[in-house]
């Protein structure tokens, strides 16, 4: 049977980076082969402005706010996307973490 893969990329505080890493590669996601715990990143900055009625992690609402953040990129089958999404939920510090999932037409 074909395994469709997907790329994920999860935008984190530095702070929860290595927690995010950690729970992607135990629920599945980043196996290359025989290589497992594979992922890429790269630091930027992000900014928000938390609105009335949020519980931000960091901030105040209203405020725009920026934060030193990590950009982590693994690929998962997509049959595993919706347990790898709830594992890296379960550790990340914002209410509405940034995630994107991007199809790819590789296969392993």
């Amino acid at each position: 049977m074909e395994c469709v893969l997907v790329k994920i990329a999860v935008f984190t505080p530095l702070s929860h980076a290595k927690a995010v890493r950690k729970a992607l590669a135990e629920a599945g996601a980043g196996q290359l082969g025989h290589y497992d715990h594979c992922s890429f990143s790269v630091r930027g900055t992000g900014r928000f402005r938390p609105l009335k009625g949020a519980k931000p992690f960091l901030g105040t609402a209203g405020v725009i706010e920026e934060v030193d953040e990590e950009k982590i990129e693994v690929i998962c089958p997509i049959a595993k996307l919706d347990s790898v999404l709830a594992a890296v939920r379960e550790v990340h510090p914002y209410e509405e973490p940034a995630i994107d999932v991007y199809p790819l037409l590789n296969r392993p």
